[in-house]
């Protein structure tokens, strides 16, 4: 059976956006120094680190607010171009404004639905949960995640939305996988055991 991973970038003090999200700057203020590695780094490792956690997925979950934030940039065919991966939004209503011909489909019945939908979507392929912080949450409190993929950026942002505010769940126990460390980000890959610690 795929994978559910959970893929996303931080900062060193925990955050998943910067303050100040807004829909002309959807990860905050400066919030883009969080992807800065995916980008703009000249490193191997950093192309080596998003091929790994993002080369093997057939479909992608993320929520409502991440979906409004995000379709401007995202455009018709999602986070992955081209590729046009299927996206699943989890939310409470599907919103008036949808891309004609887009790879969104709209979920209203939980986190379960919206796994199931994308498994099917993705065939042998992993799911990836890629946002908001609710909504990986969720996944991990049902223990749904399989592994978790994290790249710390060097940055202290301060303020904004932190991946693990909320209590996520109990003493979930995590295996590493593999560090890569370059000088724009530092790629965690965790096993996620699913044990009370």
């Amino acid at each position: 059976m795929s994978k559910v991973i959970v893929d996303i970038s931080m900062s060193l003090d925990g955050y998943m956006s910067a303050s100040q999200v807004s829909p002309d700057e959807p990860m905050g203020e400066d919030g883009q120094r969080l992807h800065a590695w995916a980008f703009n780094g000249n490193d191997e490792r950093n192309f080596e680190a998003l091929a790994n956690a993002v080369g093997g997925v057939g479909a992608i979950i993320t929520g409502r607010r991440t979906y409004e934030l995000s379709v401007p940039w995202w455009g018709l065919d999602g986070p992955s171009g081209s590729r046009r991966t299927p996206v699943f939004v989890l939310t409470r209503s599907v919103p008036q404004n949808v891309p004609d011909g887009g790879v969104y489909t709209f979920v209203n019945t939980g986190i379960d639905q919206a796994l199931t939908e994308a498994r099917t979507a993705a065939d042998t392929a992993d799911v990836c949960v890629m946002g908001g912080a609710d909504v990986i949450q969720q996944f991990i409190r049902a223990g749904l995640v399989d592994e978790l993929s994290i790249h710390m950026a060097p940055v202290l942002l301060g303020g904004g939305i932190r991946l693990f505010e909320n209590h996520v769940a109990n003493h979930v126990g995590l295996e590493s996988i593999s560090t890569i460390t370059t000088a724009e980000a530092t790629h965690l890959r965790f096993r996620v055991l699913n044990t009370q610690a």
